[in-house]
């Protein structure tokens, strides 16, 4: 039983470990933006580690983050097998999340509507009368 969540929890750790480096600028290579890590796949055993990343930009940006992230892969993976302990230091291999950009596109489009429909009920309600609660309603 253990066996089955080892694999998720030094996912969880590797993720935290190089969003950190990453984060601190420990990799000096312009290429790599602005990047989320948003989740860690391990093979069962624990021999791959599959980084799935996001990143706001278009194509060009991001295939010079994912060549940047390929030359930063050896130095993250030392970095990794110094600070956890693990038997042997897993293969890293970043990934651009798809699923995450299908994401953000719905719910984006999920905003836009809402607020179309905000703009509507407001639109509506200027035409009835003021607001019975007595409170100031400003738009900050």
């Amino acid at each position: 039983m253990a066996q089955g969540h080892r694999p998720d929890r030094v996912g969880d750790q590797i993720r935290q470990e190089l969003s950190d480096l990453l984060s601190r600028g420990a990799v000096h290579d312009p290429g790599i933006g602005f990047i989320t890590l948003t989740r860690v796949k391990m093979s069962p055993d624990l021999q791959l580690a599959r980084v799935f990343y996001t990143m706001m930009g278009e194509a060009a940006a991001r295939r010079e983050t994912a060549a940047a992230l390929e030359r930063a892969t050896p130095f993250l993976r030392r970095q990794i097998g110094s600070r956890l302990r693990l038997r042997r230091v897993p293969e890293i291999d970043f990934r651009f999340d798809e699923s995450v950009a299908h994401q953000d596109r719905i719910e984006q489009i999920l905003r836009d509507l809402h607020e179309e429909d905000a703009q509507r009920a407001a639109d509506s309600k200027d035409d009835a009368t003021e607001d019975t609660d007595g409170h100031d309603h400003h738009n900050h």
